[in-house]
């Protein structure tokens, strides 16, 4: 097995985010990336018998339903536009999702669910810590796995695992930099989820590149997940210590109480999160003057007009017109998951009468050979390590919207 685990590092030592060149420049291919609108067919004809089935794994319930059912919606309305096109090397895409709740046990459980289906491919799981725990399941059988979401460096380890997000350490050194180049603040706490390996990853990376650039991180606070409802102490701990802003390498529910615990102390610095925000704004009763000025890592941005984002945003409202909550980075995550599992198959020359362990090993090395124009990135290119190389966005909410920061 390759040492994918230390090249994702290497890789994350040395890749610059150039933000400032990061606005609305994707633009669609032929043959990859997003199509404009949804078609539905039922009498489509498919040139060979059987279909490909892809899994799907993540929280379709629970706290961060919010990001499963988002990459749900998003990779369903991509099987339908390329089963209208006629489907992948003349195969239909049977897809299936399953519910972990975001939990490894359930993940696991949903892996085996998915396998006896008949499963070939897995496009999953959402987060990161069940996404290792699947990942190793996935090593086992050399299935090809590509997650849209997970984003700790350890979730891809096998040859046969990709991932369509930035990993965490990528996250935490975009941060900084943008940050530090863009003079939002120089004195800086930080809030994370010690029990979780995506938060802990993308922290341990921005602290680390904040001393680099000059910024002082004034405050390191952390919660568990048996803990995250009452966080005053680490709020009151950072305003005195004079934050100027507050980096949330977390996810958007306990982030939401962050926030609201600290306006209610008469504490308003600005906030900075990684893309566990987003979706922040899709929440139930969100007071979206408690989020106003929140900025956030993401590679979607609704608001963008490329004729790729331009051309997904209308597919989707059409589709999920009283879903539009889940329209958010994760939904196009997704989204681009199918369409690169699409390129890559037809590189590979993919057929529905090949074993797991063969898909996955045809899938490694097209994977490595693709370029793809999607909504989440023009030009996206792999190399064996199964780290993405495109550029991030940041996002800020203005007037409850998401906009280009």
């Amino acid at each position: 097995m390759k040492v994918k685990k230390i090249l994702a590092l290497a890789l994350a030592l040395v890749m610059c985010f150039a933000f400032a060149a990061c606005g609305d420049s994707n633009t669609p291919s032929d043959d990859e990336g997003a199509t404009s609108e949804q078609t539905t067919d039922s009498n489509l004809s498919f040139a060979n018998e059987g279909t490909l089935k892809i899994g799907g794994i993540g929280p379709l319930t629970g706290d961060n339903a919010q990001y499963g059912m988002a990459v749900q919606l998003g990779a369903e309305l991509a099987v339908a536009e390329i089963n209208a096109a006629g489907g992948i090397n003349g195969y239909e895409i049977e897809f299936r999702m399953e519910d972990d709740v975001s939990q490894e046990e359930r993940a696991v459980n949903a892996y085996n669910s998915l396998k006896d289906w008949g499963m070939q491919m897995l496009m999953g799981t959402v987060t990161s810590t069940p996404c290792k725990a699947v990942s190793s399941e996935t090593e086992v059988d050399n299935m090809f796995l590509l997650t849209p979401s997970g984003s700790s460096v350890d979730c891809i380890e096998p040859d046969t695992a990709f991932r369509v997000c930035f990993s965490d350490p990528n996250q935490g050194l975009g941060a900084a930099d943008y940050i530090a180049d863009n003079q939002l603040a120089t004195k800086i706490g930080v809030i994370y989820n010690s029990s979780d390996t995506y938060s802990t990853g993308i922290k341990d990376k921005f602290v680390e590149e904040a001393a680099a650039k000059g910024l002082d991180v004034v405050a390191e606070e952390a919660f568990t997940n048996d803990s995250a409802t009452d966080f005053n102490a680490q709020i009151t701990n950072i305003r005195a210590a004079g934050a100027e802003l507050i980096f949330l390498p977390i996810y958007y529910t306990p982030a939401s109480l962050i926030m609201s615990q600290a306006s209610a102390m008469g504490y308003t610095p600005l906030y900075f999160g990684s893309d566990g925000m987003d979706g922040i704004l899709g929440m139930d009763n969100i007071d979206t003057a408690l989020v106003e000025g929140v900025m956030y890592l993401t590679p979607f941005i609704e608001s963008s007009t490329d004729e790729v984002t331009a051309g997904f945003v209308s597919a989707f409202k059409a589709a999920y017109p009283s879903q539009l909550q889940y329209m958010n980075q994760f939904a196009a995550d997704a989204y681009d998951a199918m369409y690169i599992i699409k390129a890559a198959a037809e590189k590979a020359g993919i057929t529905a009468d090949m074993s797991v362990s063969d898909i996955g090993t045809a899938m490694a090395t097209a994977m490595t050979e693709i370029t793809v124009n999607g909504v989440t990135g023009t030009g996206i290119t792999w190399d064996a390590s199964g780290e993405p190389t495109k550029e991030p966005r940041v996002a800020i909410i203005r007037n409850g919207e998401v906009a280009a920061a």
